[in-house]
């Protein structure tokens, strides 16, 4: 396997774990994930949907990022949700508001507002060097 392959299945399975271990966590835990959704700075008709959408959303993405004919739609999937993840972060930073709780689930509920923007650039950029190394390459399924 090239350096080029090893990357990218390496990309693919810390999304894949990311992915898995917030969705699983946030349908664990449904009562915290309301509460947390009901009380972020947005409609609470937009929360509502949110609450479902996006760890349906991370499912998604995380099953696309296990076959190599959805690799790539897996890695923007996961680009587009972590970029809009980094813009809220940015937005709650950016107006600071007094508390607002985290929706992640499981450990990453714990981070700061800060450590989220961190967190979320971090995963934001693997998943765009995923999607520059997949450009005109065979990729194989990962094996976790």
């Amino acid at each position: 396997m090239t350096k080029k392959l090893l990357t990218i299945e390496v990309i693919c399975s810390l999304l894949i774990f990311l992915f898995m271990y917030a969705s699983i966590s946030k349908f664990l835990n449904v009562h915290a994930l309301r509460h947390d959704m009901m009380n972020q700075p947005i409609p609470k008709w937009l929360a509502r949907i949110l609450m479902w959408l996006i760890p349906i959303l991370e499912v998604v993405f995380a099953l696309c990022l296990l076959f190599s004919k959805t690799r790539k739609l897996g890695l923007w999937g996961a680009f587009g949700l972590m970029l809009v993840f980094t813009l809220y972060a940015a937005f709650i930073l950016a107006h600071f508001f007094a508390y607002v709780p985290c929706g992640c689930g499981g450990v990453i509920n714990t981070l700061t507002w800060p450590q989220h923007l961190v967190f979320n650039i971090f995963f934001m950029l693997i998943a765009g060097l995923g999607l520059l190394l997949t450009r005109n390459v065979k990729i194989p399924a990962p094996v976790l």
